[in-house]
Formats: structure tokens, sequence, C-alpha cells
């Protein structure tokens, strides 16, 4: 007979699950396994919540296997390591991001682009080798291949620098593979909200010249003042669009709502890109003239390997640049997640759980 999950991982932990569509998460105890020979074990003290943890909750994506116990975006305390570990020590602070492990043997991870692994093993609501369900950060206790293990860089606030391992690497990456990181040029980002806040901030620090773009003429203020955004669009607005038509070498596309996309692309200079990182529920609206007559692009990108997320996270460091967060215990995780559904927070909740995630 085939081992049960407890069995297989026998250390118990306290985490916060969804049973159902209804999202909504409570306490239970959940199985860890014991820490391996290449394993990082980490007490939890914080994890972001992040959109992706309540369309998953809600199996918005058709995808939950419950019940779920959400969170890549997590901050903690290295409390032991495998005797093959030679990155981590204990006490050292550490993060875990979206994946949990890969194949570690195809062509994107031998490039080091793991993120794109076809048998990737992400952080939650996923099967590992082993066959068991992975659970993520909402939880006090996680267990890691040193693979997958984020170093958290000297001066790095662990509750403000959680949401980096997912919301940061997001923005960073296609910002570093399509070159728009060069100091002078001109970027766009579409979107004021988690992934759009910190791609501000990136954009900023990479010195270049960042126009917000957005249907909400009230978040002019943040986005300028708060953020250091050097101008303001507002989508509807058809005579700023037209004043700044043709003057973007780049746009980071963060939204998630269906939309025509012609009007974005007519931004750009010629050979200009358009990266997106959200997921409209619609096909995307786009005409081929648009992207063929000045020669522009339009391309996906997917979070970020480890190599690159363990950059930007030393780059962020350097720059002293973290996420804007609102932090909540986690007895109130329900009202973030409602809140989160009607964009009711600047910019990112994060979970305090090394302070409140105890039993009942």
């Amino acid at each position: 007979m085939a081992p049960t999950e407890a069995e297989q991982h026998p250390r118990m932990a306290l985490a916060l699950a969804a049973h159902d569509a209804s999202g909504r998460v409570t306490p239970i105890r959940i199985s860890r396994r014991d820490t391996g020979d290449d394993d990082v074990s980490i007490q939890v003290l914080y994890c972001g919540i992040c959109h992706s943890d309540l369309h998953t909750v809600k199996n918005e994506w058709r995808t939950a296997i419950y019940p779920v116990v959400p969170g890549h975006e997590i901050a903690g305390l290295v409390t032991e390591v495998g005797k093959n570990v030679t990155k981590f020590n204990v006490g050292d602070k550490a993060g875990v991001g979206c994946m949990a492990n890969t194949c570690q043997s195809c062509e994107s991870c031998e490039e080091g682009l793991e993120n794109y692994c076809s048998k990737i093993t992400f952080t939650y609501n996923s099967r590992d080798k082993d066959g068991t369900v992975t659970y993520g950060g909402y939880s006090d206790m996680v267990v890691v291949n040193q693979r997958f293990v984020i170093r958290f860089p000297d001066g790095m606030p662990l509750d403000k620098g959680a949401p980096l391992l997912c919301a940061g690497i997001t923005v960073y990456t296609p910002m570093k593979y399509h070159g728009l990181n060069e100091p002078g040029k001109h970027i766009a980002v579409i979107g004021l909200g988690g992934l759009g806040h910190v791609a501000v901030k990136f954009a900023k620090a990479f010195g270049m010249r960042v126009t917000v773009i957005s249907t909400s003429p009230e978040k002019r203020e943040e986005a300028v003042e708060k953020l250091g955004a050097d101008a303001f669009v507002v989508s509807s607005d058809a005579s700023q669009m037209k004043a700044a038509k043709g003057t973007m070498h780049g746009i980071i596309n963060t939204a998630s709502a269906s939309m025509s996309m012609y009007p974005y692309l007519a931004l750009l200079k010629p050979q200009g890109k358009m990266i997106l990182l959200g997921l409209p529920e619609k096909p995307l609206q786009i005409s081929a003239f648009s992207l063929v007559s000045g020669g522009k692009t339009m391309a996906g990108s997917c979070m970020g390997s480890i190599r690159d997320t363990q950059e930007m996270m030393d780059f962020a460091a350097k720059h002293e640049l973290t996420a804007d967060i609102e932090v909540v215990g986690a007895e109130d995780v329900n009202d973030a997640l409602e809140r989160l559904a009607k964009g009711d927070v600047r910019y990112r909740f994060v979970i305090d759980v090394g302070n409140t995630l105890v039993a009942a």
C-alpha cells in the first residue's frame, strides 16, 4: 500500500486553508515533510496576499485542489538545513516565491529559466514530485529545496520585502530581458496596483522616465507625488492619449481587464514593446496592422528565475526599494481577500503570520 501524505510528511504545521469555492480560509493542521538533505526549513513570519491567491481559493481558474493553503510571497527565518545545504544557515533571513520545485533537467532549467519548466511545482496548489499537494505560506512553516530559497539581503525588511518575491520579480524580469531598464528610456505602466506600483519603483531605480496609465483619475497624485512617476495619463481621455502617442519605448501592462490593445500600442515608438503581465479572462483585441506597421512587439512574461529573483532582491535592497503594504493579522485574512477583490488595498496585503497565526 502506498504511504499516506501524513506518513510521507510527518511534521505538523498550522495553516489557513480554503475548503471550497467560497474562498474563505480557516485554521487547519497540515503535514510538512522532514528537512531533507537538500532542504531548508523556514519559520514563516510574513506572507503577502497575491491576487493569484484570490483566484485560486475561489477556484476561478478551475485548478483548485482543496484544501488550498495559499501564499507564494513568503518571508521568515531559517530554522533547519539539510546536510547538503551550503547557501543558508540557521537564523538567516530567507524567502520563497512562486516555485517550490522543477524537473531541474529540461532545457529551460539548464538555461536558468526554470520558471518556464513544463514540470514546474508551484509553491501551493500543485503536485510535487512525490505526488503530494503543495501548501503555501499562509502557514507557520515551510520546507523547500535549497535551489528555490531566496536570501533576504541585509537591510531588506521581511514584511515589505515579501511581495517582491512575486510582484517584484514579475515586473523586474520583463524589464531586464526586453531592454526596458536603460536610463533615459521612456516606459509606461498600465495599472497601478500590486504589480504596477513596484513596476514604477523599479523603472525609476533604473533611471527611466515613467508614465502611469490608469482608468482612475484619482490615482494621479499617488502615482506622481508618492511613487515618483514623471507623468500620468487617463486612458479614457482621448486628448491625453493622443498627446502621448509615439513617445514610449516600452509598456508594462499589468491590467487583467479585457481591452482593445490598439490605443495602447499607438503610444509606442517604432520597434517599441508591450509586455503583458495580467491575465484577462477574454481574448485580447488586437489588430495585426498596429504591430506590423511600426515593427512593434507584444510579448508575455511569467514570474522569473531563481537567479533573477535573487538579483532583483539585491538590486531592491541597494536602492531601498520595497512594496507599499498593509499588514493584517491571520484573523483578518478573509476581510483582506474581500477587500482585494474590490481593489481596496494600497498596494499589497501582508499577513503577520509570526505574531497572529495561532491555534484556536
